[in-house]
Parts: C-alpha cells; sequence; structure tokens
C-alpha cells in the first residue's frame, strides 16, 4: 500500500526533473515504453510467440488501451509537467474516479445516484481549487496555467483508458504478456508523435548521460515495478483496497519533489487534496441497510 503509490509518484517527480534537463517530453514518453518493452521481450518473447493468434485478432483493442493508457495520458502529462508542479499533476489525476463516474454515466448510461453525483462534482470542483491556484474567479478569466491543462487532458486519458478497459476488456492474457503488449502499443503509438516533435526542431540530447538517466528510471520504477507492485497488491489485497493507493500518490509526489525539486507545497494544494478525497467519499458511501421491521 506504500510502495505502490511511492513508484507512481517517482514518475511524476522525474518528469519534472526531465523538463530541468531539456529533455523533449513526447520522445520521453516514447522512449519511456520503447525502453520497458526491451527490458521484458527476453521473458516475455516467446510467450508474446505463442499468443501471436490472439493478440493479432485483438490488435484493434489493444492500440486503443496503448493509445489512452501509455499515450494519452502520459504524453500530455509531460508536456504539462514542463509548466506545471508535480503537486498540481498528482492531485488532478486524483480525481481520476470522478472522470470515470461521468463517462460512464454520459456514455453508457451508468445509473447515477445523487450521493455519487454531488462526490463526482465536489471532486471537479477540487481539480478547479488547484487549477486556479486557490482563486476560483480566475477560472473565468482563463488565468490558470496551461500546462495545468495538458495534465487534465492526460487524466482523462487514464479515465479513458480505465472504461475502456473495462468496457471492451482484452481475452485473458498472462499478466506479463498484456503488460507487454499494451507498452509495445504504447510506444508504437507514440513512435510518430515523437518524430513530429523531433522534426520540429525539438530534438533530444543523446550526449547528455541525463537523458539515459531519465528513460532507464522511468522505464524500470513507475513502468515496470509500479505495475509489478500493482498487480501483487490487487492479489493481495482486492481491487477495491488497491485502488485506494491512487490517492496516496499526491501526497508522495508533494514530499519528494520539495526537498529535491524545490517545490514546496501551498495551502490550496491541501485545500484541493481535501476536497477531492471528500468527494470520493461522498461518493463511496452505501446506503445504510434498514434493519427488517
Amino acid at each position: 500500500m506504500l510502495i505502490t503509490p511511492a513508484l507512481f509518484a517517482a514518475n511524476l517527480v522525474v518528469a519534472r526533473w526531465a523538463q530541468g534537463a531539456g529533455i523533449p517530453p513526447v520522445f520521453l514518453a516514447f522512449g519511456r515504453w520503447m525502453l520497458a518493452f526491451l527490458i521484458l521481450l527476453p521473458s516475455c518473447g516467446p510467450r508474446l510467440w505463442a499468443l501471436r493468434g490472439t493478440l493479432r485478432a485483438n490488435w484493434q483493442r489493444i492500440l486503443l488501451l496503448a493509445g489512452l493508457g501509455m499515450g494519452l495520458s502520459v504524453a500530455p502529462q509531460y508536456v504539462g509537467a514542463r509548466h506545471t508542479s508535480a503537486a498540481n499533476v498528482g492531485i488532478i489525476f486524483a480525481a481520476c474516479p470522478a472522470l470515470v463516474s461521468l463517462i460512464e454515466t454520459l456514455v453508457w448510461k451508468a445509473p447515477l445516484s445523487r450521493r455519487q453525483a454531488g462526490g463526482m462534482f465536489l471532486a471537479i470542483f477540487g481539480v478547479l481549487v488547484v487549477l486556479s491556484k486557490g482563486d476560483v474567479t480566475a477560472l473565468g478569466q482563463l488565468e490558470f496555467g496551461g500546462g495545468d491543462l495538458w495534465v487534465v487532458l492526460a487524466a482523462c486519458g487514464w479515465s479513458l483508458y480505465t472504461v475502456f478497459n473495462k468496457r471492451l476488456p482484452l481475452p485473458p492474457l498472462p499478466s506479463t504478456v498484456k503488460l507487454a503488449a499494451l507498452i509495445g502499443g504504447g510506444a508504437l503509438v507514440l513512435a510518430p508523435f515523437a518524430a513530429f516533435e523531433a522534426a520540429s526542431g525539438t530534438v533530444a540530447d543523446f550526449a547528455d548521460g541525463r537523458l539515459y538517466a531519465a528513460l532507464a528510471f522511468l522505464a524500470v520504477v513507475p513502468s515496470l515495478g509500479a505495475y509489478f507492485f500493482f498487480d501483487r497488491l490487487v492479489v493481495a489485497a482486492g481491487p477495491a483496497r488497491a485502488s485506494l493507493t491512487v490517492y496516496l500518490i499526491p501526497l508522495f509526489a508533494t514530499l519528494a519533489a520539495w526537498p529535491m525539486l524545490k517545490e514546496p507545497p501551498h495551502l490550496y494544494h491541501a485545500a484541493g487534496f481535501a476536497v477531492i478525497l471528500a468527494g470520493v467519499a461522498v461518493a463511496s458511501m452505501r446506503r445504510p441497510v434498514q434493519s427488517p421491521r
């Protein structure tokens, strides 16, 4: 319960650090997944080949999930991290469960109680508190940071990935095979965007050792390590308890960014995070069971 969110939070801190090192954000996202796939390939390659028929038959769903979960939820996050704090990124992502409920209600007409709706809008209001740095009147004048909007787009990508992973699931596959297929698909989806980024003049400095340090860390720690520990946590504690770790990620990211990136937390971070947690708590409340009379 503590290791998993710490590994996910490391992604946010390194993304901010990579901005200071001048590493192109889309290339960083592509390189992270490409290197992670190459690390997995020696152990997963034979099983990927053995299940090639299943993977080929489901290539559209694999690319859809990979494009959302490894592409849309990561590349805009890295773009946004160039202009906003690690704490902002983590807190905005904490509202993903509310976005998931909103998407399922609007697209799949999933039933939504008044309590769930109230909690969902409370969580979204918490995000607005962070976006406006505690001054919600700034929303009307569009004075909040553009980097935050990129992170909101990334959070929408992760929420869509979560919904489609439930509504359009892949056939049963070994966990490592599924992870390798999605990671490889993510690198494939991001490749043309990384090429366009390079063609536009934003090219990585391959002589800078920080590039390789960032890629290696992101490929091993938040890409492979975090997913491995989360998978073990689901088995040990169940999916409901494991999903609660998403609310610890902003805390770990904020605490790590303070000494490492010199980004001290602000009062609006605490206020927005508290409102988001309150909204999630309200949305998760169940009706009390009435005793028979």
